[in-house]
């Protein structure tokens, strides 16, 4: 089925802030080398090419709107719950049961699914330390569906900014849990970028596949989250991927490319970083991303983010799996 959306264009005052190198050369798509990630944006402004255009949306993303306004300050107020100080007593557990323990904290926290990946070396940025801890806990929080399909819109910013703040203060009370245990632990919650990528570990972790929109589509709550995660030394156990068949919906599938104004989402997956894999271009989905304080079009259009959608797809993928193939 042909496009029906026109394909949008940035406006000549951002153009201007644009630089000459393109993200998409930064971020290593055609690379057959595998290599670790490049700063690219939301790191600090002074730190990388498109910084002067980081300032030019910041100088646009100043808001009057009640809602923004108070959902950014629950969400400054988490960033600042303090981190708790390191027990000196250290609670030993066998790594199986810490894993058990910590998934079922993460969830009273207020955490939708819960993961457990190895820090790795290939998920940080270049320029940045490797983290000492060795595990990775990852948190997945749902966002409200009828407020993301309405994107991109002031209600959708304020969901997405609400569920920022409750990964970071999920992350944040999680990681001071396993510090009363006397575990060193230090969390993360978005959506500045810190010193790794997160999508990565998530699916190292089991909380999904990587979908045409560049983003994770998980087995209940679709592409409609957010992540945040937690770095520790406790003794975990790692899971595994969960592959249930998305990556092999999303080759034939449209839903999300005809939806996306800026015409970013390439139809085939690319070479990035020495690895075969769905990519969106840096260069057309950001520049519409900065003209409309944020966007997550394709996150709400994705046919498994519909409530109750995701499991019902999954069952008729393995179901489709298991029929014979025809001579």
């Amino acid at each position: 089925m042909p496009r029906k959306l026109p394909v949008w264009t940035p406006s000549a005052d951002q153009l201007q802030h644009w630089p000459t190198i393109s993200g998409n050369a930064i971020n290593g798509v055609g690379e057959a080398a595998v290599r670790r990630p490049s700063p690219i944006y939301w790191h600090p402004p002074d730190s990388t090419p498109h910084g002067p255009l980081q300032r030019w949306f910041y100088a646009r993303t100043a808001s009057n709107d009640p809602d923004i306004v108070a959902a950014r300050a629950d969400r400054q107020a988490a960033i600042d719950e303090p981190l708790a100080p390191l027990a000196e007593t250290v609670v030993d557990k066998p790594a199986a049961a810490w894993s058990t323990e910590v998934k079922r904290v993460a969830r009273e926290l207020g955490a939708d699914d819960v993961g457990i990946a190895v820090m790795r070396a290939d998920y940080v940025f270049e320029g940045h330390a490797v983290p000492t801890q060795r595990w990775m806990i990852v948190l997945a929080v749902g966002q409200d569906y009828e407020a993301m399909r309405t994107a991109p819109s002031s209600r959708a910013l304020v969901e997405v900014t609400r569920q920022y703040a409750r990964g970071t203060r999920c992350a944040k009370r999680l990681a001071n849990w396993l510090r009363g245990q006397g575990h060193d632990a230090f969390p993360y919650g978005g959506p500045m970028a810190g010193s790794f990528l997160l999508i990565p570990p998530a699916i190292a972790a089991g909380m999904g596949e990587l979908g045409k929109h560049g983003s994770l589509i998980h087995r209940s709550l679709g592409s409609n989250f957010r992540l945040a995660c937690v770095l520790t030394d406790v003794p975990l156990v790692e899971d595994a991927p969960d592959r249930f068949g998305a990556d092999d919906f999303c080759t034939n599938c449209r839903v999300c490319m005809d939806a996306c104004p800026p015409d970013a989402i390439a139809p085939v997956k690319q070479l990035v970083r020495g690895v075969l894999r769905w990519s969106v271009d840096f260069d057309k989905c950001l520049p519409y991303f900065n003209e409309n304080m944020g966007c997550a079009i394709c996150l709400a259009a994705c046919p498994f983010s519909r409530p109750g959608v995701a499991p019902k797809f999954i069952a008729k993928l393995a179901e489709r799996a298991t029929r014979p193939r025809e001579p």
